[in-house]
């Protein structure tokens, strides 16, 4: 990789604190130092930036730099450049080859996002609901989520300035986590404290001063980048002679890939020594994440000191300049930690009411979930009694339909068959026969009809008068075919 490449890389590159922990050589020859000036170094591993889209942005530069036009022109432009996204209108020069592979990571990175936007909805419960893709793509900066196919210079400039911006922001929240994990240990404590009694507070209280004590209790720590500092890592990391110390050697000593520039982690790596003469993991007293932000601290400061072109990276010419400052040579001394505490008074205030503010929310929250939990129970019982009211509807139907009710009797006469006629329980309708049988007691007269030519002309009652036969007769009630009339009853007879 050039030293172009290793420039953004690095400026680009997150914090790895404990990969650092192995860059220093242990084993050195304890005579004179001799570089062999032929040796080729294999290229650094891509250090894991932390960045969610660390893979896509790693697998862009891997395949820009095989582009012979585009290398070469990242030879010729400065940080300042590329971070203003003139490096990126190159693009339209790099070959197909390239410009395909590119392409092709772009519709990766972007079906990747979308399978996320997709699990994040599943978790959240809301399968049913249409998602909005496009919408939800907005607010992954680093691509132009407008073009899903094809990769552009909009994409690069996209890549470059959201890393950039996102990696400057880094050491800022990095900070504000410890503080706020520093201040959660001390509500802790108080809170522990409420729990116990007067003497166990006080055991308690004893026992913390106690630890404080000996934690400050430490060999003197150099201040970071100075010569006693370097020097203490010549003599006790490289076993070498400290009379014979030399900043150039030191530096090709300690550029563990040799791209000719300390990168944040190569600095990191130095300031080990410092940092285990104040944290040990098997003391009770230590804590490893604030040996983190110690060291943190002392690349930040070396970094604001010794880079003075603001890249990120130190370069040879930068630190032989360094050597020969008075802060090189005669440093102030430096504080930890424990003399600088992470958070005022105000901040742990105000931390405090936060907390409580959460807790009062969450609180909430919890009735709120109880009185919805109520409220579903009270209506699931409500359609358990509908379910159990349905039930014994249906069953009762069921029953009134497999019970056998006999039909009712008919009346066979002469003739045609005429169903008897009955009201509802058995009541004869109004001048029905068997009810003038029943009034007045006479017995019904056997009538044969005889029978009738389909084509002849209905018989005329012989009994009727002569000028009433032709004449049209009154018809007192339409009379079902062969009903038969009972006979008119004279009264009085027997």
């Amino acid at each position: 990789m050039s030293w172009r490449w290793a420039l953004l890389a690095s400026f680009l590159g997150l914090l790895v604190q404990l990969l650092s922990l192995d860059a220093v050589p242990i084993s050195m020859d304890k005579t004179k130092v001799k570089l062999p000036e032929d040796q080729v170094k294999e290229p650094p591993p891509s250090v894991d930036t932390g960045l969610h889209y660390d893979r896509y942005l790693r697998e862009v530069i891997d395949f820009l730099e095989k582009d012979q036009h585009f290398r070469e022109k990242l030879h010729n432009t400065d940080m300042e450049d590329i971070k203003q996204g003139k490096l990126a209108k190159e693009l339209d020069f790099v070959s197909h080859h390239v410009r395909t592979k590119l392409d092709e990571l772009k519709r990766q990175e972007v079906s990747r996002l979308r399978a996320l936007i997709k699990a994040k909805q599943d978790i959240e419960g809301g399968n049913d609901m249409a998602v909005d893709h496009q919408a939800l793509l907005k607010q992954f900066e680093y691509l132009n989520h407008m073009n899903p196919h094809t990769f552009e210079i909009d994409d690069l400039d996209r890549l470059i300035k959201s890393a950039t911006n996102d990696l400057e922001n880094y050491d800022k929240d990095r900070h504000e986590e410890f503080k706020k994990y520093e201040m959660m240990k001390e509500h802790d404590r108080q809170e522990h404290l409420k729990t116990l009694d007067e003497e166990g507070r006080k055991k308690e209280v004893e026992h913390y001063e106690e630890m404080k004590k000996k934690h400050a209790d430490h060999p003197k720590v150099n201040h970071p980048g100075s010569q006693n500092q370097l020097k203490e890592v010549w003599e006790e990391a490289d076993g070498l002679d400290p009379e014979d110390f030399d900043p150039k050697t030191f530096f090709n000593l300690h550029d563990s890939n040799g791209d000719g520039f300390f990168d944040e982690q190569e600095l990191e790596a130095l300031f080990t020594k410092e940092l285990e003469k104040i944290y040990d993991p098997t003391n009770e007293e230590d804590d490893m994440l604030e040996m983190e932000e110690e060291r943190l601290r002392m690349r930040e400061h070396v970094m604001n000191e010794v880079d003075s072109n603001k890249d990120r990276l130190v370069s040879l010419e930068e630190f032989l300049v360094a050597t020969k400052k008075k802060e090189f040579l005669e440093p102030d001394s430096w504080e930890t930690l424990e003399q600088n505490q992470a958070y005022t008074d105000e901040e742990m205030k105000e931390f405090v009411e936060h907390l409580a503010q959460q807790e009062q929310d969450l609180l909430q929250r919890d009735a709120d979930l109880q009185s919805q939990r109520a409220e579903l129970e009270r209506q699931q019982e409500q359609l358990n009694a509908q379910k159990v009211e349905l039930q014994q509807a249906v069953e009762h139907m069921v029953r009134l339909q497999t019970q056998k009710v006999e039909p009712p009797p008919e009346v066979h006469v002469e003739g045609n068959a005429v169903p008897e006629l009955r009201g509802n329980n058995n009541v004869l309708p109004p001048g029905h026969p068997e009810q003038l049988q029943e009034h007045h007691a006479v017995p019904q007269a056997h009538v044969e009809v005889p029978p009738q030519a389909p084509n002849e002309p209905p018989h005329q009652n012989a009994e009727s008068p002569p000028e009433q036969q032709g004449l049209p007769q009154p018809h007192h009630g339409a009379l079902p075919p062969g009903h038969i009339q009972a006979p008119e009853v004279q009264h009085g007879m027997p």
